[in-house]
């Protein structure tokens, strides 16, 4: 994929939009040095090209009674492209699996599940994810504490090399 090339607005429009996903146009554009009118523009630009995918709440886990956060790693018996594909499928359709990266290495696939309890994720793993077709091997680690969570990307890498 080809990069897109921005300039140093649609940089700190970005840098405010994953700071602030509800902010108002008006006060997207004041922070960023623009008036109303282009700055919508420039938004809409911006998610026409496919930069700006959607906006979402980050929910607080805890909060809604979702105690456990786990990663399991996964090899796979084959990594022919349709058996590659059909674990994709897989995990898409569980709403344990919150994340799926495909790498390369000793491990197919990183999950990051999010469940209620233990015994759900342990019901997962048994129920699902080891007894899927292909899957050789399964690893997991549970997370003890987050220290950091930073949706988005690091926008400030490129402003800072001069957009």
């Amino acid at each position: 994929m080809k990069r897109a090339r921005l300039d140093a607005t649609d940089w700190r429009i970005l840098r405010e939009l994953q700071a602030w996903g509800r902010i108002t146009n008006v006060e997207l554009a004041r922070r960023v040095g623009i008036s109303a009118p282009p700055c919508l523009r420039r938004m809409r630009a911006l998610e026409e090209a496919g930069i700006v995918k959607g906006f979402t709440a980050l929910c607080d886990d805890k909060a809604l009674g979702f105690d456990v956060t786990a990663f399991a790693m996964v090899g796979l018996h084959s990594q022919a492209e349709a058996d590659l594909i059909a674990f994709e499928e897989r995990a898409r359709s569980s709403p344990i699996v919150r994340d799926c990266y495909m790498l390369s290495g000793e491990i197919d696939f990183l999950l990051r599940c999010v469940a209620p309890d233990l015994s759900t994720f342990q019901d997962f793993i048994i129920h699902e994810l080891t007894a899927a077709p292909n899957v050789a091997s399964v690893k997991t680690s549970l997370v003890i504490r987050a220290s950091k969570q930073a949706p988005g990307v690091p926008v400030e890498l490129v402003e800072d090399v001069g957009a």
